[in-house]
Formats: structure tokens, sequence, C-alpha cells
């Protein structure tokens, strides 16, 4: 799974994420953890964007290779804190797959899908976007 550096800087209320290989991804949020994760659908976003305007993205660096860039380092300096955002993107076409799963796991995850009208493809494939992006 690809991982992209970013910084996040701000304060409770108005935080802010950038991410220095990709220039112009920005996101931001009321709190920490909405701003990292309006971070991965704005990084997601842009990719796609980069891609449909002919345009392939740099691979990311690696967090150490992101500290010895002198901005970086200059952000880090004035208070901005570096992170890791897991990158998921979406190919737009589903892809059939064959899992296992306890008998009674699955009746539990049918149920919650039921209770939020969604199918039972649709209820893991969310569980999995949050569980990755959460870094869980």
């Amino acid at each position: 799974m690809v991982r992209n550096v970013a910084l996040v800087d701000g304060e409770i209320g108005a935080y802010g994420v950038v991410y220095p290989d990709a220039p112009g991804c920005t996101a931001m949020g009321a709190t920490l953890d909405e701003a990292l994760r309006n971070a991965g659908e704005a990084l997601a976003e842009w990719i796609a964007d980069e891609i449909a305007a002919g345009r392939e993205p740099a691979p990311p660096r690696s967090a150490d290779e992101a500290r010895r860039d002198p901005e970086v380092a200059q952000a880090l300096t004035e208070g901005a804190m570096l992170t890791v955002v897991p990158l998921v993107m979406d190919y737009g076409r589903p892809t059939r797959i064959n899992v296992s799963l306890d008998a009674g796991l699955l009746a539990a995850i049918d149920e919650a899908a039921a209770e939020r009208k969604l199918t039972r493809s649709a209820f893991l494939s969310t569980a999995a976007r949050e569980k990755i992006t959460a870094g869980g």
C-alpha cells in the first residue's frame, strides 16, 4: 500500500494538511481526525486528476527522505506535524473475491449492513476503508 508523507498544522477548529510530494493538494478539518480523513480523500482525488491530465505522479518519498527536505524541515520547526497517510484509490471496477468468515461474524455483518441499508459488499468495503485510513 502506498503511504504519503503529509504535514499537519493548525489548532482546534482549524487544521490543515499539505503533501510535500503533491503540490497543491490540501485538506482541512475542524478536528485533527477530520482533517486526516479529508486528507486521504483529497490525495486520491489529486492523483486521479494528475493521471487524467496525462501526468504520472512521482512516487512518494519516505518520511526520512521528506525530513531532509529543507522546506519540510522548516515547516516542522515552525510547529507542523509529520504524518503518513495511506492512499486508497477507487478504480471504478468491482472485483469478485472469495472470502471465508466465521458464520457468526457473517451473520453480524449482514445484520449491521441491513441496519445501514447497505449490501454486504458495500458494508465490508466501507469498514475496510475506515480501518485502513484510521491506521489500525
